[in-house]
């Protein structure tokens, strides 16, 4: 029983610290110092890099814990849209319109290594069945893969990351989106072969562990 409450008060003070991090990364910028985000957690900063390991463990925690609760749901909208290309539209606009509110979080996210193509064609998943379906009926490019809608993110964030905090980037943000979709619609004419799967698992596993790991759930 001592064991089991030592691992649950540690698995709250995790949760704490991500919570905290999250929060001042939003309300302060990237510069937040992890002395901050342990005071605002009301642990020592001991126990932060005991849990973590180090800041960008912090940053790569944040990350999942951010895209579990905000853009999974998002992800797992679309397979039960009745038009599957709508789905996947609907989706990636409203993973852009969601990581674009947080702009400290996804800066700090690249910084940290825990926000690439790679990494993020492994969180989107579950557009997996989505993306076979609109292949199937003709709505989307045949050799359309996940990998290529993770892209689309990223390139789409990419102009996210010049604007000020205060800025509202969503014209321009919609533009570059609806373009980008644009590609995706049916062609006769096909895409370069992409470049090989291990390229961007080593990418995922180089910089970050993989989605489930304990780096920042010590025992």
């Amino acid at each position: 029983m001592p064991e089991q409450r030592r691992r649950a008060d540690a698995l709250r003070n995790s949760d704490r610290i991500v919570r905290a991090a999250i929060t001042a990364l939003h309300e302060s910028g990237t510069a937040v110092p992890l002395e901050e985000i342990a005071r605002r957690a009301g642990v020592g900063i001991a126990t932060v890099y005991r849990r973590f390991g180090d800041r960008d463990g912090v940053i790569l925690a944040c990350f999942e814990t951010y895209f579990a609760e905000e853009i999974e749901p998002v992800l797992q909208a679309a397979r039960v849209a009745a038009d599957p290309r709508q789905g996947l539209a609907d989706a990636l606009t409203a993973v852009v319109d969601t990581l674009s509110g947080h702009r400290a979080l996804l800066s700090a996210a690249k910084e940290a290594g825990a926000f690439t193509i790679g990494i993020a064609e492994r969180f989107m998943g579950p557009l997996g069945d989505v993306l076979t379906a609109a292949r199937e009926r003709g709505l989307v490019r045949d050799d359309l893969l996940v990998r290529d809608l993770a892209a689309i993110v990223v390139m789409a964030l990419a102009t996210t990351l010049h604007y000020g905090a205060d800025s509202d980037d969503r014209a321009d943000r919609r533009r570059y989106l609806a373009l980008l979709l644009d590609g995706t619609r049916p062609s006769a004419v096909p895409l370069p072969r992409p470049s090989a799967v291990d390229l961007f698992a080593r990418e995922s596993t180089d910089r970050c562990p993989a989605k489930g790991a304990t780096r920042h759930h010590r025992r």
